[in-house]
């Protein structure tokens, strides 16, 4: 970090954050102007405004600040906090064991069962050969090649993070683009076929992206719970025809001047042996039982640890193999769930359902209201950040309108009701692409060199746009949960 960064961040915004921080703490409940507010529920709202803060200005590491978060809740809003700070004329505390469980959450466990995947696939060859024998059909036509990379690049986002997919599949493509004519400008279009594939595929599963993992988390609380196999078949059809649109996007921005492309993926030469063969058959039997969970009924979270312990019971995952997982997404992802805790375990969210009147507002203005400011704020903090601080309010809101005396109720049912709205917000989360900083996929691109600011602005403002106004028609409109 440079210095001037630095004297900015904690000379600048730590100060501003930390006095908002306290005098939302501070303030007599009064202020605030929301009957029945306890003490509790004020520093409850303080927490949030800390934790919204501290992501969108990134002065820590954002999974630090889900840490503190979950600490400063464990001491001041818990029934086992500070003695004189969590008394019980203070307002609903929170069951200290419901925050500390955030960090073993099932879908954190999901999460890491797909972590545990993704490691093996790389250890053991399988990313590689499922790439060579994915891209093959696409033959050495430039147009039919971008059309792979778009196809594979998403499949491999589903099950991988998409940061993982875009190094792995930059990794391939690079020598491609070293041998493409400096004046071709095809070449920024399969550069940016990476974030834009990865960004939509991750879309497409409960564990291709943070959001996705969050959104499920909280519909199952409120009683709508949608299976691995229910998202896929919503989501897949959606990923798939903006893939088709990026295509099409991208060949009419940088049309290809060669005529012809040729992949030279390298064979995997790790030598085959029975721990492979354990590899991929956990690795296959994993996606079919999240793929068949309604007929199998075995819970999608229950099955992600299948993995785990098959794969370090044949001594195949290996000690060093734990330090690779990503821990710092579990903890991030953590974060939001507590703070989601804090919300509905101090009575915070009946609250704010009676002291807002969401019962009474048009669907149609708080969905896309909801929407455009998730997909403003995933543009500059990270889609993972965004969807933990919205989506626990978003449930609060959601629970207003479906409330059966709501005067929306029926317009909010007929429209698909919390699943549409949540998962709407999930999408709007990972189709913010506008700039490098956006998302890792897209700073992987950018550091390719070839791709510009302004061009990745363009075609993600274009993506941006259809991937709203077409998720809300596809999430409430055409097939609703």
């Amino acid at each position: 970090m440079s210095n001037s960064k630095f004297s900015v961040k904690y000379c600048v915004l730590l100060p501003i954050v930390l006095v908002v921080t306290i005098l939302l703490w501070a303030l007599p409940l009064s202020a605030f102007g929301i009957a029945d507010l306890t003490v509790v529920q004020q520093r409850v709202i303080a927490l949030f405004v800390f934790a919204a803060l501290m992501w969108i200005f990134e002065i820590i590491p954002n999974w630090t600040t889900s840490i503190l978060v979950i600490v400063i809740a464990l001491l001041t809003v818990s029934n086992k906090g500070i003695g004189f700070f969590c008394k019980p004329e203070f307002g609903q505390l929170v069951d200290y064991k419901s925050l500390m469980a955030s960090f073993a959450d099932p879908v954190v466990m999901l999460f890491l069962g797909g972590f545990v995947l993704a490691i093996m696939a790389e250890k053991y060859g399988l990313d590689v050969t499922l790439a060579r024998f994915l891209l093959k059909p696409f033959g050495t036509n430039p147009k039919m090649v971008l059309l792979g990379f778009l196809l594979v690049i998403a499949i491999f986002s589903m099950f991988m993070s998409n940061t993982a997919t875009a190094a792995m599949m930059l990794a391939f493509l690079a020598p491609v683009l070293a041998a493409l004519p400096k004046d071709d400008k095809g070449r920024i279009g399969l550069a940016l076929s990476i974030p834009v594939a990865a960004n939509l595929g991750g879309i497409g599963t409960p564990i291709g992206t943070p959001p996705n993992a969050t959104a499920v988390k909280f519909l199952a609380e409120a009683g709508s719970e949608v299976t691995f196999g229910e998202w896929a078949i919503r989501m897949i059809p959606f990923v798939v025809i903006m893939l088709l649109l990026a295509w099409v996007l991208l060949q009419l921005f940088f049309p290809f001047k060669s005529r012809e492309i040729k992949l030279e993926i390298p064979e995997n030469k790790r030598e085959k042996d029975w721990k492979t063969t354990v590899v991929w058959v956990t690795f296959i039997g994993t996606i079919l039982l999240w793929a068949t969970e309604q007929w199998t009924g075995i819970n999608s979270n229950v099955v992600a640890l299948i993995p785990l312990g098959v794969l370090t019971a044949t001594g195949i995952f290996t000690r060093e193999d734990i330090k690779e997982i990503n821990w710092s997404v579990l903890w991030l992802v953590a974060g939001g769930f507590a703070l989601g805790t804090c919300l509905q375990g101090t009575g915070l969210a009946k609250v704010l359902i009676s002291a807002i009147p969401f019962g009474s507002m048009s669907v149609v203005f708080v969905l896309i209201v909801a929407g455009l400011v998730c997909y403003f704020l995933s543009n500059f903090i990270s889609n993972s950040a965004t969807a933990a601080l919205l989506i626990p309010i978003l449930i609060v809101v959601a629970e207003g309108m479906a409330d059966p005396a709501a005067a929306n109720n029926a317009q909010f049912l007929a429209l698909g009701g919390t699943p549409a709205m949540i998962s709407f917000i999930a999408v709007c989360a990972s189709i913010a692409m506008l700039f490098p900083i956006s998302t890792p996929p897209n700073a992987i691109a950018a550091s390719t060199g070839l791709v510009e600011t302004k061009d990745m602005a363009r075609v993600g403002i274009i993506i941006g746009a259809v991937g709203f106004v077409f998720g809300y028609l596809w999430l409430t409109k055409v097939f609703p949960f």
